[in-house]
C-alpha cells in the first residue's frame, strides 16, 4: 500500500478547490493540465511525473472546450486522478491517462449537476441586481463556485485515498491482467493524438498545412542529428516563433502602408 500523508491530502484539497473554480473564474489558466499536474506532482513528491502527465494530458484536452451547456470530459478531475494513479499506484503514464478518462467523464456530470443547481440562484441574483445590490449578486456567484470547488476537493481526496489504499491491488491486477493493462496503455497513448486532431480540425486553415508539414520535417531533421536530437522540439519551437514574429512584422508593415503614415499624414 502507498504512503498516506495528511499534508498531501490537505494541499491536494486546497489546490483542487482552486483549480475547480479557475475553470470558470479567476485566471481560467492554472487549471489546465500543463500547469495543474506539475503542481500536483510537487505535492505528491514527483514533479517529473507531473510534467510528463501534464504535457500528455494537455494534448488530450487541448481541443475539448465547453460550448454552451455541453461539457467535455473534465480536465481537472482527470489530471488529479491520473497523477494519483501514476504516483501513488505506480501505474505507467499511458495506463494512468487511460484509466483517468472514466473520472474525467464523471467530472463532466458533476459540473453539469452543479450548474443545474446554481440556476436556482439566478432569481436571487436578479433580485439583488434590481435592488442595486452588487454584494448580493457576488454572494450568489461565490456560493456557486464554493459548491463546485468543495465537490471537486472531496472527489480528489477520495481518489487519493482510494489510489493509495488500492496500490497493491492495482499492481497485482496489472501483473495478472497484462492484456487489459496493455489495451489501457494503448488507449491512453492514442488519446493525445485524438485530442490534437480535434484541435487541428477546428483551427487548421488551408494555408496552414504547409507550416504543419514543415514542422514535422524540421523535427525529423533535428532529431536525426545527435547534437540536436534531445532538443529537437525546442529548436523547432524557436524556429516557429521566429517565423511568427516575421509574419507579424510583414503584416504590420503592410497595414501601415495601406493606412498611411502613423501621424495621420
Amino acid at each position: 500500500m502507498g504512503t498516506f500523508s495528511i499534508v498531501e491530502v490537505v494541499l491536494l484539497a486546497i489546490v483542487t478547490f482552486i483549480f475547480a473554480i479557475d475553470q470558470f473564474s479567476l485566471t481560467e489558466l492554472i487549471y489546465r493540465p500543463m500547469i495543474a499536474c506539475p503542481i500536483i506532482g510537487l505535492i505528491l513528491g514527483s514533479p517529473e511525473t507531473g510534467l510528463v502527465v501534464g504535457g500528455t494530458y494537455e494534448l488530450m484536452m487541448v481541443g475539448n472546450m465547453p460550448i454552451g451547456g455541453a461539457q467535455p470530459p473534465n480536465a481537472v478531475l482527470g489530471g488529479i486522478v491520473a497523477m494519483v494513479f501514476a504516483v501513488k499506484a505506480n501505474m505507467p503514464t499511458d495506463q494512468a491517462l487511460g484509466a483517468c478518462m472514466i473520472f474525467a467523464t464523471f467530472g463532466q456530470y458533476i459540473v453539469t449537476l452543479v450548474f443545474t443547481f446554481a440556476s436556482t440562484l439566478n432569481a436571487k441574483a436578479d433580485k439583488a441586481a434590481e435592488e442595486a445590490n452588487p454584494k448580493g449578486v457576488t454572494a450568489c456567484l461565490n456560493i456557486h463556485m464554493a459548491i463546485l470547488g468543495a465537490l471537486f476537493a472531496v472527489i480528489a481526496i477520495a481518489a487519493y485515498a482510494g489510489g493509495t489504499a488500492a496500490s497493491d491491488a492495482l499492481q497485482s491486477f496489472a501483473d495478472n491482467a497484462t492484456w487489459f493493462m496493455a489495451g489501457l496503455g494503448a488507449a491512453g497513448a492514442m488519446m493525445r493524438f485524438v485530442g490534437f486532431s480535434i484541435l487541428m480540425k477546428i483551427m487548421m486553415a488551408g494555408d496552414m498545412w504547409g507550416w504543419l508539414l514543415a514542422g514535422f520535417a524540421l523535427v525529423q531533421l533535428f532529431g536525426g542529428v545527435e547534437a540536436t536530437a534531445s532538443a529537437a522540439l525546442v529548436l523547432v519551437a524557436f524556429v516557429g516563433i521566429a517565423f511568427m514574429l516575421l509574419d507579424f512584422r510583414i503584416n504590420s508593415i503592410a497595414k501601415n502602408a495601406e493606412g498611411g503614415m502613423s501621424d495621420g499624414i
